[in-house]
Parts: structure tokens; C-alpha cells; sequence
């Protein structure tokens, strides 16, 4: 799409005029980028709600909403019984008539407005975002290639926190047709704020650049759904609360189960939003309330959630396993994306910071994120 990729160069040129704000290394804002980029970004979440809403009652589509909600509600069983959960799963319903209710309340499925626990899953499990997350929500300073191909990205050190299961699902929004076969990286920080893989100033993850946790690839099956086991992501100075998501097509995959550098395409850059409702229930729980860090509100936060309407939704759906948050959540979001991009050679919105190897985790020299040519995140 040619004005994104116009915007792509304007922002490389204006890079070094950005002004400076204090928070994670490399992420510095510069309102007028800003600005430009959620324009751009607005003008394909039209155009790709619209090819969704053109096919979105096809026999196919139908039976693969079918499909997710038989998988949702499977999915919200089996983790209630293997955590012993014998409560009422709290539900919560989305309301989409304002952007306060939207942001604030509208994706808890937990009986807030008018759910209850006899509520049928057909209902629960039937809502989902079709959402557009598009491209120009760059891959921030933090990207690490190399990462290990698993599911649960929880470790025993640094991990602390709610117990997030999240299943994300690519929808091609020219077709309405899944997605399989590709990879999917995620990352998030931990409940501290602090992000694996990295050791600068401001983040200096435990054990360094070879610390991998809350980092993982995972690839998606033939409904185009990667799910991964992870934690609430914790906040952090200069960003509202978020989850990272980079989507490869066509990669090799190295027999030592990992994927080969510089194969195959960048086709999906997004980041994941949680309403306040949600965040602030996290917040009073441990550990989270022990990060002495400021916390960034989605409204405050310069990126993606104040602008979010009905073509552009980055918030999942979520429940609560049992009756207390503290038993772990569910969320999920469908994601509409263009097969036809590859943003491989398009910084500021795809760079890596570090690779991670046989011999562990290895900086980037020339990420502009790290050495300072690029400062917007």
C-alpha cells in the first residue's frame, strides 16, 4: 500500500529530529510521527474491515466461527480442570456504542452486563474483535530473532504474576480464510516491566542477553490460531500496558528447532492493549504492585488505544477461569491480515535489537533502536 510505505519513509527521515522523553531506552515519541502513523494505520483498518464485513457470512466463515467457539470453550475447560478450578468462571460482555465502555469494560466477559455464570458458551465464545492490527504498530526497540519454538513462554525465574492464556487467531481479510503455516513471535515484559533479552540501561534483564523468558514462536494450525501460555504483561515508563505479536510467512525451519535468520517475511507487526478495568484488578495483585514504575494509561499512551473504533479494535476478549483473578484468564482476538505485505525492510516498524542462538543471545549493532539513529517506538 504505497501510503504506508511513503509514511514508512517520512518517519526514517524525521528520525533524528524526535525529542525526547524519559522511559525504555529507544522508545521516545515524536507526537507529529505519531500522528501520521495512526492515519495511515486508520486507512487500512477500514479498508480491511470492509473486505471482512464483505465476507464474513460465507459458509466458511460461519463454520470457522463455529469451530472457534466449540475451541474456545474446550480450551476454558481444560485449563479450569487442570488448575482444580471448581468456581463460576466469571464472564464478561463488550458493548461497542462508546469508546469508554469499549475501552473500559466492553471486552470482560464476566457478567458486568448482563452475563451470568448460566450464560450459554455459545454466546461467550461467539465474540471476537475482527480486528485489523496493522503494520505500523512497529516491533519496538525489544524484538529478539532467534527465540525458542514453544508454547508456554513462562520460566521458573522472573515469571511471577496472573497466568495469561492467550489464543490469537490470523484471519486473511481479502479472503475471510484462516491462516496456516505461519510464526508467530511473541514477547511481553514482565511483571517488573522488564523484558527478556536485553541488558542496557533501563532494562537490564537478569542473565542478560541470553535470558529468554516471556519470549517464544509458536506456529499456527489449520484455523490460523497460535496460542500461547504466558503472564499479564506488567507496565512500564512511557507505555501503556501491552503484548507484542510479529508474524512470519515462508520461513525456514533449522532442524534444531528454530527459525533461520533473514528467511521468509514480516507480513503482521502488531501490539495487544488490555482495558483499565482489567489492568487495574492486575495491578493490586502480587507482583505487580510492588513496580514502583509510572503506569502509562491506554488514554496517555500515544499509540493505537485512544484511536481505537470499530475498524480497529488491539483489545482481546477476556474471562476469569474461576471467580477471583488471581485463578488466571482467557483472552482471545481475532486478527485480520494482509498476506500480500512483507515489512522485512521496513524500519522503523520491523528491527531486531538482538538474535538468540545456540550460544545465546547476541546484540545488534546496528538495531537504529539501540544505537539511537531511530527513537520511536
Amino acid at each position: 500500500m504505497v501510503y504506508v510505505s511513503k509514511l514508512a519513509g517520512f518517519l526514517a527521515r524525521i528520525a533524528l529530529l524526535v525529542i525526547p522523553v524519559i522511559c525504555h531506552p529507544g522508545e521516545i515519541h515524536d507526537a507529529t510521527a505519531v500522528k501520521n502513523e495512526i492515519h495511515a494505520r486508520n486507512l487500512v483498518a477500514a479498508t480491511g474491515k470492509h473486505l471482512l464485513d464483505a465476507c464474513s457470512n460465507s459458509l466458511e466463515a460461519r463454520a470457522l466461527q463455529a469451530r472457534s467457539i466449540v475451541r474456545r470453550a474446550n480450551t476454558v475447560h481444560e485449563l479450569r480442570q487442570k488448575r482444580d478450578i471448581t468456581g463460576k468462571a466469571q464472564k464478561f460482555r463488550r458493548d461497542l456504542q462508546s469508546l469508554d465502555t469499549y475501552e473500559a469494560i466492553n471486552h470482560n466477559m464476566t457478567g458486568v452486563k448482563h452475563y451470568t455464570p448460566n450464560t450459554p458458551e455459545h454466546t461467550i465464545f461467539s465474540a471476537n474483535t475482527s480486528c485489523i492490527l496493522t503494520p505500523s504498530i512497529v516491533s519496538g526497540p525489544y524484538y529478539v530473532w532467534g527465540e525458542h519454538i514453544r508454547k508456554n513462554v513462562v520460566e521458573d525465574k522472573w515469571c511471577d504474576g496472573i497466568d495469561l492464556h492467550l489464543e490469537v487467531q490470523y484471519i486473511d481479510f481479502n479472503t475471510c480464510k484462516p491462516v496456516p503455516g505461519l510464526w508467530v513471535d511473541h514477547w511481553s515484559a514482565n511483571a517488573s516491566g522488564i523484558y527478556s533479552g536485553i541488558d542496557i540501561a533501563a532494562n537490564e534483564a537478569a542473565d542478560g542477553w541470553n535470558s529468554t523468558y516471556l519470549r517464544g514462536v509458536q506456529p499456527t494450525d489449520k484455523d490460523g490460531v497460535v496460542n500461547f501460555d504466558s503472564i499479564f504483561p506488567g507496565h512500564y515508563h512511557g507505555r501503556a500496558t501491552h503484548t507484542h505479536l510479529l508474524v512470519h510467512s515462508n520461513v525456514t525451519v533449522n532442524p534444531n528447532g528454530t527459525l533461520e535468520v533473514g528467511t521468509g517475511a514480516i507480513s503482521h507487526v502488531g501490539q495487544l492493549f488490555y482495558n483499565t478495568v482489567l489492568r487495574n484488578a492486575v495491578e493490586k495483585t502480587y507482583p505487580y504492585n510492588t513496580n514502583t514504575q509510572p503506569v502509562v494509561t491506554n488514554e496517555e499512551d500515544r499509540f493505537t488505544p485512544g484511536q481505537a473504533d470499530n475498524d480497529y479494535d488491539p483489545f482481546p476478549e477476556f474471562l476469569y477461569l474461576g471467580d477471583d483473578i488471581t485463578d488466571g484468564l482467557f483472552a482471545w482476538i481475532q486478527v485480520g491480515i494482509n498476506m500480500t505485505q512483507d515489512w522485512t525492510s521496513n524500519s522503523p516498524y520491523y528491527v531486531a535489537a538482538a538474535w538468540y542462538g545456540e550460544d545465546g543471545g547476541v546484540e545488534n549493532p546496528e538495531s537504529p533502536f539501540m544505537n539511537g539513529t531511530i527513537s520511536l517506538l
